[in-house]
């Protein structure tokens, strides 16, 4: 049995297909990890997310950002985007069924591992998380957010789940603030301050980090005891400089490549778009 975590798909389900089937991944022996941002921007969401649902039993999935849009466009709370490609996923028969799969996903995922290096612990999110959040304080974050979308008023956080502010992690938060600020660290983060004030404005890559602001990564402590897994920052194309910090976002829907890591080994296995 091997356990595959699979960057950011958004849609490119022949090419997930492709890359699955270079590493012979066999569902009834196999695990997929998912990174978030299943879909939206590529050509195929639809069959992306039955394919997936379909394998549920050998998947572990986090939420992403485009993922959360898609559950708040079908509840009509966000407009379509001119870079949208979700109207055959919104039209179709199961889309009601889609989405509740969707809804019951977390935000984070921990798991210990036996690797060629032993026990080995893996967080799994979709952008990063704040600076000094431990293990416990992510998932246990992480999970307000996953009842909030879960329980009965889930359209209530789906309303009120855009925007930027606050922009800095306060225990203090509550109501909608708390939730949205646990989304966008986990699901939008790039760069922040030490402090971790956000900046979700800047998309690019590490040259056009503003004064003061670094990557996430750069101050976070938990890859001192974890492998953390996470997507959403193409331009970063794999790269952190850092052995337990994997960015498995590499550009496929932008025309690079598809990347899968085998976590027992930490091996990489790419195709290209």
């Amino acid at each position: 049995m091997s356990t595959y975590a699979v960057g950011d798909i958004q849609g490119c389900y022949k090419a997930l297909k492709r890359l699955l089937k270079k590493v012979n991944f066999s569902p009834a022996r196999d695990r997929l990890w998912c990174v978030g941002d299943l879909i939206n921007r590529g050509p195929r969401s639809l069959e992306t997310l039955r394919f997936l649902r379909g394998i549920d039993n050998s998947l572990s999935v986090v939420l992403g950002n485009h993922d959360l849009h898609f559950l708040a466009m079908h509840e009509g709370f966000a407009p379509t985007l001119t870079k949208d490609t979700l109207s055959q996923l919104l039209d179709a028969k199961d889309c009601e069924e889609l989405c509740e799969w969707l809804r019951q996903k977390p935000l984070a995922h921990f798991e210990k591992l036996e690797t060629e290096n032993g026990l080995e612990d893996f967080l799994m999110v979709h952008a990063g998380i704040a600076p000094n959040w431990s293990i416990h304080k992510t998932l246990s974050l992480a999970k307000e957010v996953e009842m909030a979308l879960q329980g009965k008023e889930y359209r209530k956080f789906l309303k009120g789940m855009y925007g930027d502010y606050p922009a800095c992690w306060q225990d203090s938060l509550e109501g909608q603030d708390r939730l949205r600020a646990i989304t966008n660290y986990i699901t939008r983060i790039r760069f922040c301050d030490e402090l971790g004030n956000l900046n979700l404005k800047i998309k690019d890559g590490l040259g056009s980090a503003p004064q003061g602001f670094k990557p996430w990564y750069e101050y976070e402590k938990i890859s001192n005891v974890a492998t953390i897994l996470f997507g959403h920052w193409a331009a970063l194309e794999g790269k952190t400089g850092k052995p337990r910090v994997v960015a498995l976002d590499t550009g496929y829907v932008w025309g690079r490549k598809l990347t899968l890591m085998r976590l027992e080994d930490h091996k990489f296995y790419s195709i290209s778009a």
